[in-house]
């Protein structure tokens, strides 16, 4: 049986339906549409969980289970999850639905101290040349993946009603001082405290006063977070609005 006489045409990579075309839809002149398909898929999950407001909880992907910064955060994913309003039989809008970057540490605590206690909680994992894959205590409805580390902070911040922060490396500094940054520059004009877990560590790892003595912040700006060293400290210092 001889080849249909427009084979080679039925063939060619530009007859494929673009939405269908893998090759079209991965390449450079496409990036705009992927990173707002991002912003869409992601979106619309959130939606449909019908959350209302986060509490973000960043830290090291290094930490192990019998560490006390595990256990705090585990402890206290659990109890801002219980006061606050993201349990699953939640009625209406579920409010401070603990969310993190999907990984294994501190971010694996806080997902597993939501779950325990019966809470909606979000994981938006981030693409890497070392791949990372999801623990296993973020709602499987709410396990997202990312390409863009852009799209992804977008998200982490968007929703947010606060941010708790415990000891980490490159990465956890770089969403504190992104937050940081947009609460200083009234980007985000809503009330957002920010919690730096564990005063010993972030007072021996950042001396912000240099920063003051030189005049490159304001004395105000120190004001922009609060410190706690312990979960239930933490949660007050989010109920007090520092």
């Amino acid at each position: 049986m001889t080849d249909k006489p427009n084979a080679a045409q039925m063939a060619s990579p530009t007859y494929r339906l673009a939405a269908l075309d893998p090759d079209f839809m991965l390449g450079d002149s496409t990036r705009a549409i992927r990173f707002m398909l991002e912003f869409q898929k992601a979106d619309e999950a959130f939606r449909a969980a019908r959350v209302e407001s986060t509490i973000v909880v960043f830290g090291s992907a290094r930490v192990g289970e019998d560490h006390h910064w595990y256990r705090a955060a585990r402890a206290f994913a659990g109890l801002a999850s219980r006061a606050g309003g993201a349990l699953y039989d939640t009625a209406g809008p579920r409010r401070n639905v603990i969310t993190t970057g999907g990984g294994p540490g501190i971010m694996e605590a806080a997902n597993r101290g939501a779950s325990e206690a019966g809470a909606l909680t979000a994981g938006l994992n981030i693409s890497l040349p070392h791949e990372q894959e999801p623990n296993a205590w973020s709602s499987p409805e709410l396990t997202l993946r990312f390409h863009y580390f852009a799209m992804r902070k977008m998200h982490l911040a968007m929703r947010a009603a606060a941010l708790v922060v415990f000891p980490g490396g490159f990465g956890t500094l770089d969403e504190l001082f992104e937050l940081l940054t947009l609460r200083q520059t009234a980007k985000i004009d809503k009330p957002l405290p920010i919690v730096l877990f564990d005063r010993t560590y972030w007072q021996s790892l950042l001396n912000l006063d240099v920063m003051v003595e030189h005049g490159l912040i304001s004395p105000d700006d120190l004001a922009l977070f609060a410190y706690a060293d312990t979960p239930e400290g933490a949660w007050a210092a989010i109920q007090s609005g520092k």
